[in-house]
């Protein structure tokens, strides 16, 4: 917890708590149902939560921006994102229902009045939004195509809208058919944590426009 207090020291008195419940929530909920690795919920903090946050480095949301979170799995990126910006709308959804159910249960627990989780696949969802984010769901090519339809036309950011996602290792090949309109960010160049040497943020504004 003190890795996110180290980046966010401005953070209110509840997102304190909120951020601070991660750690018991996760680890009662994994025990039951295994959404992360058992091996890796000691690194939680740094390798999911901070993980997730990483994507507020490149984009401050404006209120009553709309997200979808894709392939939320036990609600990464979207949970701790929720946490940060209170005051922005996010829908997390993924296919697998035991993931829904988790997810479900520490939102609830954290009382986050900002955030909707579904079981539904990504064809199944046809709302607008501002951002798609996801973390490490599909190749960037198939995951653009799927997702441009949930894209809204109307801009209230500072970056267009698009999709946000959190990638690792090497991605000059899949960044390719983007590559005069991809951002990629170096995550390392925000938090200096080891476990980022690799990891990326890409986005890519869509409509694509080449």
């Amino acid at each position: 917890m003190h890795r996110i207090l180290k980046y966010f020291p401005s953070l209110s008195k509840v997102q304190i708590v909120q951020f601070e419940a991660l750690f018991a929530l996760y680890s009662d909920w994994n025990a039951k149902i295994n959404v992360i690795s058992r091996r890796d919920i000691d690194n939680l903090y740094i390798h999911h939560v901070l993980h997730s946050l990483s994507i507020s480095q490149i984009i401050n949301f404006k209120n009553n921006t709309k997200i979808l979170d894709v392939g939320t799995g036990g609600g990464f990126p979207g949970i701790p994102l929720a946490i940060l910006f209170p005051n922005v709308n996010f829908i997390l959804i993924d296919s697998v229902g035991k993931k829904v159910k988790v997810s479900s249960e520490i939102s609830k627990s954290l009382e986050l009045t900002n955030v909707e989780i579904k079981q539904l696949r990504i064809e199944q969802e046809n709302e607008k939004f501002d951002f798609v984010v996801s973390r490490a769901v599909l190749p960037l090519f198939d995951l653009v195509k799927i997702i441009k339809k949930n894209i809204s036309k109307e801009q209230k950011n500072t970056l267009p809208n698009g999709l946000i996602t959190l990638k690792g290792g090497e991605l000059a090949h899949e960044i390719l058919p983007f590559k005069n309109i991809a951002e990629t960010y170096e995550i390392s160049e925000f938090f200096s944590d080891e476990y980022f040497k690799t990891k990326k943020i890409v986005y890519v504004p869509i409509p694509v426009k080449h």
